[in-house]
């Protein structure tokens, strides 16, 4: 019986833990490995700003710019420039690229920088546009040729050519103008416009100008020469022949009446 006693208690505690030492050791993995049954939440998609500064920018032809983009992203996962224009040094920070573009030649171009943040790619864009000022609108004297005179208009250190309009004005009303867009041309260049004028009487004393416009996609840059005047007619030669005609007859005219007032004056002299 003494046996018999510790044989039933231990059929009685392998009935209280169904499965023995292997199904323990299986709970205990299970415990330690949460994990693999309840997957991580994914992630959710940030919404943020991107932006490019300056925005626009006005140079003269060959300078250099450094362009900004920044970015609300709390996690950046990258960002790129796209241009045509020639790229240099390139600095960043936590939320910021800065990209610096050289020898700017072309008269207009847009610059885009994309951001990519939480799988979603945003972008802002800017526009650089080259352009210079003439340095000067010159409008030489007019010459005077047979019965017209030489107009010449020098326009110097333009740019772009293409974009040019060169007008000529006289007594406020355009006698003249021509628009430049056949050159393609990436310098500061000179510009020579020559137009011939018949004058006519009542277009003397009335001053001549030259004028100089960029039409620049909305930007309108302006310049003028000083104003010269047309001083003398310009004479046709059958005007010039009935003019020598007329001065040779009023010549004559005033010879006659001045030798008879000559002869009445000596005539009263010699009565007295």
């Amino acid at each position: 019986m003494g046996f018999l006693l510790p044989l039933s208690l231990l059929f009685l505690l392998a009935a209280a833990y169904p499965g023995g030492p292997s199904a323990r050791k299986r709970g205990a993995a299970e415990t330690q490995s949460p994990g693999v049954s309840s997957p991580a939440p994914s992630a959710t998609t940030t919404p943020f700003w991107v932006r490019i500064s300056p925005k626009f920018m006005a140079v003269p032809p060959g300078s250099s710019v450094w362009l900004n983009c920044s970015s609300s992203c709390p996690l950046l996962q990258g960002s790129t420039l796209h241009t045509g224009l020639r790229r240099g040094q390139t600095l960043s920070g936590p939320s910021w690229v800065s990209f610096q573009l050289l020898d700017i030649r072309a008269w207009s171009s847009d610059v885009h920088c994309f951001v990519t943040c939480s799988g979603v790619t945003r972008g802002a864009t800017a526009r650089i546009n080259a352009y210079k000022r003439p340095h000067s609108v010159i409008l030489e004297p007019p010459v005077l040729k047979g019965s017209e005179y030489t107009l010449r208009c020098h326009v110097t250190h333009v740019f772009p050519v293409g974009l040019l309009v060169v007008t000529l004005q006289h007594g406020g009303r355009v006698i003249y103008s021509e628009s430049l867009e056949r050159f393609t041309g990436l310098d500061l260049a000179n510009v020579t416009l020559t137009h011939a004028l018949r004058a006519r009487p009542h277009d003397l004393c009335q001053p001549v100008t030259c004028h100089a416009r960029l039409n620049l996609d909305g930007l309108v840059v302006r310049s003028s020469s000083a104003p010269m005047t047309l001083k003398f007619l310009a004479w046709s030669p059958t005007s010039k022949a009935l003019t020598s005609t007329s001065i040779t007859a009023l010549v004559v005219i005033l010879l006659i009446v001045g030798a008879s007032y000559l002869r009445k004056y000596l005539l009263m002299q010699s009565q007295t």
